[in-house]
């Protein structure tokens, strides 16, 4: 089994911190939807401005908020403003299964808006095994 990449919020930036709620992220339910990210699913967070990483769940926002709020003992990790890297993954069994995985990559402009939504793709190359390309999705 590998740990790959599902889904990614790539260049959020954090609307609030909350050190006494529960704990958790609280994300814009737009942005899980069309990156693909559910409620209760654990994710990996990484702080481009203080180089934290974390691990905690997902909370929906307010709809349409562009919402990026840590919570608990992960309000700790950040401030207003910070830059993150947000990733969702899955498991599969061989790296066989890379093709037919297709990663949703959503970057973000400073006010939050979606930039681009992008897909990544791997395809078998006779040289390297596999390459990898970007490609710019039209759905959202």
């Amino acid at each position: 089994m590998i740990k790959v990449l599902r889904a990614k919020l790539h260049g959020l930036r954090v609307t609030g911190c909350d050190l006494h709620y529960h704990g958790s992220i609280t994300l814009d339910p737009a942005y899980c939807r069309a990156a693909g990210i559910v409620p209760l699913e654990f994710v990996e967070i990484w702080n481009k401005n203080s180089g934290a990483r974390i691990e905690t769940y997902v909370i929906y926002g307010e709809p349409g908020s562009g919402c990026c709020i840590l919570n608990g003992a992960a309000a700790r990790t950040c401030q207003k403003g910070d830059e993150l890297i947000i990733a969702a993954s899955e498991y599969a069994a061989a790296p066989a299964e890379l093709l037919h995985i297709r990663p949703r990559v959503l970057t973000f402009a400073g006010d939050n808006a979606i930039e681009d939504v992008l897909e990544y793709e791997v395809t078998e190359d006779a040289a390297y095994g596999y390459a990898f390309c970007v490609k710019k999705s039209d759905a959202f």
